[in-house]
C-alpha cells in the first residue's frame, strides 16, 4: 500500500455531491480514525458537511446491509464502507473479509452506485494503525472520483 502507484485522478470536485458512509464499530479506534480522515478529506474536496451522512453498524458483516438501505434511499451520489478486520487465530477472519467484501460489491452492482471499500483487512493492529488515515482519505477520493465518472457516463 505504501508508495503504491495510484495514478493521477486529476482535480477532484465534491461540490454538490451527497455521500453516505457506513462505519463498522468493531476495532473502534481504527474505524474512528478511518471515519475522521474520510470525512475531513470529503470536506477538503468540497463536499458540504451537511451532505455527508454517517451510520454505524456493529461489524464488517453488517456493513453491506446498511449500504443497501442507504442505496435504496436513492439520495446518495456515492457510498463509503469503513471497517477493520484483523486476522485472529481462526478461519473467522477469512469469512468476514470475504463476505463483507462480496456484499459491498454486490450492493454497488445491484444499485449501480459507487462504493469506496475501505474495510481494512490486516494481519495485526500495527498494520491497521499504519493504514487508517491514508485509507480513510483514499476512500473519500474514490467516492468523489467515481461519482463524477458515473455522472459523465450517464
Amino acid at each position: 500500500m505504501f508508495e503504491a502507484e495510484k495514478g493521477d485522478s486529476g482535480t477532484l470536485d465534491g461540490r454538490g455531491l451527497t455521500i453516505g458512509i457506513v462505519q463498522a464499530r468493531f476495532n473502534a479506534s481504527i474505524t474512528e480514525a478511518l471515519a475522521q480522515a474520510c470525512r475531513s478529506e470529503l470536506i477538503a474536496l468540497g463536499v458540504a458537511p451537511e451532505d455527508i451522512d454517517l451510520v454505524q453498524v456493529p461489524g464488517a458483516l453488517e456493513v453491506p446491509l446498511a449500504l443497501q438501505a442507504l442505496a435504496e434511499r436513492d439520495r446518495y451520489d456515492a457510498l463509503i464502507a469503513l471497517g477493520c478486520i484483523i486476522r485472529g487465530e481462526t478461519y473467522h477472519f477469512e469469512l468476514v473479509a470475504n463476505e463483507s467484501g462480496a456484499g459491498v460489491s454486490r450492493v454497488a452492482l445491484d444499485y449501480q452506485i459507487p462504493i469506496a471499500n475501505a474495510i481494512l483487512t490486516t494481519e495485526n493492529l500495527a498494520q491497521a494503525e499504519a493504514r487508517q488515515t491514508e485509507k480513510g482519505r483514499d476512500a473519500a477520493r474514490v467516492a468523489v472520483e467515481m461519482a463524477r465518472l458515473l455522472e459523465r457516463l450517464a
